[in-house]
């Protein structure tokens, strides 16, 4: 619990109605979109980095956990406050501050929507690439907190690669800004790293600058559709190793078919084994050819089909069956755990064989998706909560799919996040060393461990 006379303290810096304790209140704050919850003490709705410095003060000096939030749409637990304290809501920091076009580069607070700031950048004849599924409900604080991705990173790269500068509040309340508008910076160490991907653990991300780039001309899109998975993993080699980098290269499995055509009635094939869904950009005629390529090249490695799109707005149709996956999903079963995983492009095959087997061996539902292009599977774990004997089976499930990823050679999350789910394989996939590597940064920039307590870094190593 936290005293009434810190909790005058915080209002007294952010204002009476953006401090809540009301239990109605703290259950909206208590939860992602993963299956776990708890509650926190009170709920701190800042305005400005100054309001998130004073707050940060406080609980330093008290020792009261903080949960820095944004829309709260994470997929590993990261933003639960299973310690209590002060979840820190972001939201209010939702104003795009500049559009620099000289120097092509944003400047906006932690709680901007993705899709929001896509549209304004939009509007002044720029791109801002990283497009989680979760960009019209995910902030930029988030995306950079855990380094979000999406489809067009395989040509574009991930959130870190457009994030030129931070202004971060450090657990003590002391605001730290890195980098700047510059593209070349060799002056010291990278700071602005240790909080890319760090999921809160670090410091409270504020602002940020971001890099923008000129906008595609066109894009062409493709789908493929093979009897044999297998056959689709060989195409997609084979379509990097012909120097083609797709702005995506998404891949759907048999059961990930089945659903998004019983929800979306799209006529596909429920007799193969994956889809691809491909799409090129460029100067009109670059992007033409190379989706021409690509198609040829599935055909010739057991395609069945090769749908190319005549025009952008049929190409939209094309992407709205990779794009309806998660809304189909909901259809059928009331819950799901979206998971994560990385391998490499090789091992896809292998890996979606053997995580076909952890779905026969726990008798559950796991339609797996994702972005083959850089080995970015997402097998989701669909389940009925209310089932409690299911519900046991679905964390002994998703331990089995994240020693498929380790025994491959791979990673547990490629965009998700480590968050709460994960932070227990932590040392397993990176190694000891590196774990005491990240306890020590964490204890010189977090020293009371107030931070996001519990998440990344599995507990009993000094955090909370």
């Amino acid at each position: 619990m936290i005293e009434n006379s810190v909790l005058r303290e915080l209002r007294s810096i952010v204002g009476r109605e953006w401090v809540h304790t009301e239990p109605e209140d703290l259950l909206c704050y208590g939860f992602d979109a993963t299956f776990r919850e708890s509650l926190p003490d009170a709920v701190v709705s800042p305005a400005t980095t100054e309001e998130v410095s004073r707050v940060m003060q406080v609980a330093y000096r008290e020792e009261i956990p903080v949960v820095p939030r944004g829309l709260g749409s994470g997929l590993a637990g990261g933003s639960i406050p299973i310690h209590g304290g002060i979840v820190l809501n972001l939201t209010r920091m939702n104003r795009i501050l500049e559009i620099d076009r000289a120097n092509m580069v944003a400047v906006v607070q932690a709680g901007v929507v993705t899709a929001d700031l896509q549209a304004e950048v939009a509007r002044h004849g720029l791109y801002y690439p990283p497009d989680p599924s979760s960009q019209r409900h995910s902030s930029i604080g988030g995306n950079i907190a855990c380094n979000a991705g999406g489809p067009h990173c395989l040509k574009y790269g991930v959130t870190a690669d457009y994030v030129l500068g931070l202004e971060v509040v450090l657990a003590d309340g002391r605001i730290l800004r890195t980098g700047g508008k510059t593209i070349k910076r060799a002056v010291g160490y990278r700071l602005s790293d240790l909080f890319i991907g760090s999921e809160g653990t670090l410091g409270v991300i504020t602002e940020a600058i971001l890099r923008l780039i000129p906008p595609p001309k066109a894009t062409c899109t493709a789908m493929a559709v093979f009897p044999r998975l297998n056959d689709a993993g060989v195409a997609v080699t084979r379509i990097l190793e012909a120097g083609i980098i797709p702005v995506a290269l998404e891949i759907m499995d048999d059961t990930t078919i089945a659903t998004v055509e019983a929800h979306k009635k799209m006529g596909l094939p429920l007799d193969v084994e994956a889809i691809l869904v491909i799409e090129t950009d460029g100067e009109p005629e670059q992007a033409r050819r190379e989706i021409e390529q690509i198609a040829e090249i599935c055909r010739q490695n057991g395609a069945r089909e090769v749908r190319v799109a005549a025009d952008e707005k049929e190409g939209a149709a094309l992407m709205a069956a990779r794009k309806s996956v998660s809304p189909s999903l909901a259809r059928r079963r009331p819950n799901k755990l979206g998971e994560d995983i990385t391998v490499p492009r090789s091992a896809i095959p292998e890996a979606v064989a053997r995580i076909k087997e952890v779905s026969r061996r726990y008798n559950l539902p796991i339609p797996i998706f994702g972005h083959i292009g850089d080995g970015n599977l997402h097998p989701n774990i669909l389940f009925d909560r209310r089932d409690a004997e299911e519900f046991a089976r679905v964390e002994q499930a998703a331990e089995a799919i994240f020693r498929v990823a380790m025994e491959l050679g791979g990673v547990l999350s490629g965009e998700h996040g480590v968050g709460l789910l994960k932070r227990d394989f932590i040392e397993e996939n990176l190694g000891p060393v590196a774990l005491e590597v990240m306890r020590a940064i964490k204890r010189t920039l977090d020293p009371k461990g107030i931070l996001n307590p519990g998440k990344v870094l599995p507990e009993g190593g000094g955090e909370r």
